[in-house]
């Protein structure tokens, strides 16, 4: 569908998907932040998260509250996203298949090490966790399949 200059920012929150019906971003927004279910605390059983973001959550650097975004669906600058942290990441978590940080496109040509690098470095900070939990034979099983990864690793760099 194309759509003149003038008509686009008239319409700049919705785009049309068919006919006469709109899909807007902000709605979308607004329905994952108000109505999911899944997004409750264990606390207060049936509230949802955003319920208790109370009007003082505001952002330090736009000074955009949490209710505000609620409205727009819009946040005012680049620190809102960190500000409203905690109520995002179970949206996005959902949203993204459980992925809350953007790693971007690979090239082919080395896509297989990096998956392998980040895998490392997802193991190292298990690691780290399993030791300071105390947990040292888990922390020793890791530690031994980082280190068969690493080998394999350089054996694949030694074979191009």
């Amino acid at each position: 569908m194309h759509i003149c200059e003038q008509c686009a920012k008239e319409n700049s929150d919705s785009y049309a998907m068919s006919g006469n019906q709109g899909f807007s971003i902000h709605n979308l927004l607004s329905g994952l932040l108000n109505i999911d279910p899944s997004f409750t605390t264990s606390a207060n059983k049936g509230s949802s998260i955003f319920q208790e973001a109370r009007e003082v959550d505001q952002c330090p650097k736009c000074g955009l509250t949490f209710q505000q975004f609620r409205k727009t669906g819009r946040f005012g600058c680049a620190e809102c996203y960190r500000s409203f942290d905690q109520y995002l990441n179970p949206v996005l978590r959902k949203v993204h298949s459980g992925n809350t940080v953007h790693h971007g496109k690979v090239p082919k040509r080395i896509a297989g090490s990096l998956h392998v690098r980040r895998k490392l470095e997802l193991m190292q900070q298990e690691l780290k966790q399993l030791i300071e939990q105390e947990e040292f034979e888990k922390a020793a099983e890791v530690r031994d399949q980082i280190r068969a990864l690493e080998h394999e690793q350089s054996q694949q760099r030694e074979g191009d």
